[in-house]
């Protein structure tokens, strides 16, 4: 395949996958860490989808969400940092690795209602949600639509409306379709899905699919300032996304209207951070992702101020 129409391909989909395909058969972890354990899976049908789950590690429960045409597996490099301490929840969003496609169009306001009963489902009544891409769009949905079921949430390499794309991914985006799917045999997001997919035959119509979602017109930004719980914006400095809207998302989040005030005093509870070096074909993969992201999710304290440090050396 010609490197142009591979590049097409992979700012198309948004999301990708850029693990092998073992990764897809069963999630491995670094090379620097051990797996943590897998203490459930299954399967919750929520929305008339089929919903494949797996959950692992054990503590607070944190809902991790795929990009498209990805999966749970696509986190594994990162899952050990994430689950050392939390009760991961991956899911294989509608139609994506063991999740069946079904009949239903992919939309991500029904997956964010989706995620919801999976959650009554599992007995959780309250998450953190890690939301990356497609992923970050469901968890905006289920924190917009089920505030209480989300105690922070995290979105990584997120949208808030169609244009925040620069317009040559637009561009780009235009072109994926089911037609597409015969030269994309040779790419990680065919590969990994024909691995472990229901109906590996169905590829095609997530294809298409994913093309009707992906160029359909969206615009949250009157919803943003509707999200009462903490949120955090994280992105690569290669990110496909227009620094501008990034900015403005993080401004109707309450952040960077202005100065924090030298005690803090002005503080938003929200937070951005833009990882360097990273893009947003590989941010799931950072370990940077876990390290900025947990803390977060912990709460941190308020840092020191400059007089508490002063004073405690008194």
């Amino acid at each position: 395949m010609k490197r142009s129409v591979l590049s097409t391909l992979y700012a198309a989909a948004a999301a990708l996958v850029l693990t092998s395909p073992t990764h897809a058969q069963e999630p491995t972890v670094s090379k620097t860490a051990a797996a943590p354990a897998r203490i459930e899976a299954g399967h919750v049908e929520a929305g008339g989808i089929r919903y494949y789950y797996e959950i692992h590690g054990s503590g607070e429960p944190l809902l991790l969400l795929h990009g498209g045409l990805g999966s749970a597996g696509m986190f594994a490099p990162i899952l050990p940092m994430l689950a050392e301490k939390r009760r991961v929840i991956g899911v294989d969003l509608h139609g994506h690795g063991r999740t069946e496609l079904g009949n239903r169009p992919i939309e991500l306001d029904a997956m964010g209602r989706d995620m919801a009963t999976i959650l009554d489902s599992l007995g959780i009544k309250q998450a953190d949600v890690l939301g990356y891409s497609m992923g970050g769009g469901v968890g905006f949905q289920l924190a917009l639509q089920h505030p209480h079921k989300v105690r922070r949430l995290v979105l990584a390499s997120g949208l808030m409306a169609r244009d925040g794309f620069y317009p040559e991914i637009l561009a780009q985006q235009a072109h994926l379709g089911a037609e597409m799917a015969a030269m994309m045999k040779d790419t990680p997001m065919y590969q990994s899905y024909v691995a472990i997919a229901p109906k590996p035959e169905d590829f095609p119509r997530l294809v298409e699919a994913m093309g009707v979602l992906i160029k359909k017109p969206f615009d949250w930004s009157a919803e943003v300032p509707k999200l009462k719980m903490p949120v955090m914006l994280v992105y690569g400095d290669g990110d496909m996304f227009r620094p501008e809207h990034i900015v403005k998302f993080y401004q109707l989040l309450g952040g960077g209207l202005r100065d924090a005030g030298w005690q803090r005093e002005t503080m938003p509870q929200n937070r951005l951070a833009i990882l360097p070096n990273v893009t947003h074909y590989d941010l799931f993969m950072s370990p940077e992702l876990p390290r900025t992201v947990l803390p977060f999710f912990d709460g941190y304290g308020k840092a020191q101020s400059w007089a508490e440090e002063v004073k405690g050396k008194k």
